[in-house]
């Protein structure tokens, strides 16, 4: 059972996907969701460090927590790739 104010984080009709572009194996990752958000900012970014990466992975978990919408834990993740260098293409859907 989740608890009261979780969303559920896999869900994607309410987030505007967007690309990024990245070196190694997989160099363009779709990002549709809080759970790909997540998922990159921990298992494929590029460095552990960095005040808005920091920034990012604490809005993915308010935003999971159902404390704050997704668009803000995107709009994070933005940030997060300005500072790392990682291009970012906004997706149509």
């Amino acid at each position: 059972m989740q608890a009261v104010g979780m969303v559920d984080w896999r869900r994607s009709e309410d987030f505007a996907p967007l690309m990024l572009v990245m070196s190694g194996q997989e160099q363009h990752r779709l990002v549709r969701s809080l759970s790909d958000v997540a998922d990159a900012l921990i298992n494929g970014w590029p460095t552990g460090d960095g005040r808005e990466y920091i920034a990012a992975v604490k809005t993915c978990l308010d935003a999971i927590q159902g404390n704050i919408p997704p668009d803000v834990a995107r709009a994070a993740l933005i940030l997060a790739a300005e500072e790392a260098g990682i291009p970012v293409i906004t997706v149509a859907h």
